[in-house]
């Protein structure tokens, strides 16, 4: 089972943001809440063209040129959207479809 989205949602939970909840990633990409420029706490996700949609998502914590550092759950060192850990990961900005801002 994916959790990545239900992740993403308990940390905005325990930041005290009421939104977003919930546990599809496609989901925390409403077009009001699209955004071009990935900044800290901007919901990233990746999209999966097998599964034609967004498939996995993200924190970003920081931006380091063409880099994003990201906090994301349900993956593993590998980088698999069907992973058993939280993780710190360095995604470049080309593999990254959208971003949300949810703050």
């Amino acid at each position: 089972m994916a959790w990545c989205a239900a992740f993403c949602s308990w940390c905005f939970g325990q930041a005290g943001y009421k939104a977003p909840k919930t546990a599809w990633s496609p989901a925390l990409f409403p077009p009001g809440r699209i955004v071009k420029a990935a900044l800290p706490g901007m919901v990233m996700g990746l999209y999966f063209p097998s599964l034609r949609r967004i498939a996995h998502c993200g924190i970003v914590i920081g931006v380091k040129g063409e880099w994003c550092e990201t906090v994301e759950g349900n993956t593993n060192v590998a980088g698999s959207r069907e992973g058993d850990a939280v993780m710190r990961k360095l995604r470049h900005k080309r593999t990254i479809a959208k971003y949300a801002d949810w703050l």
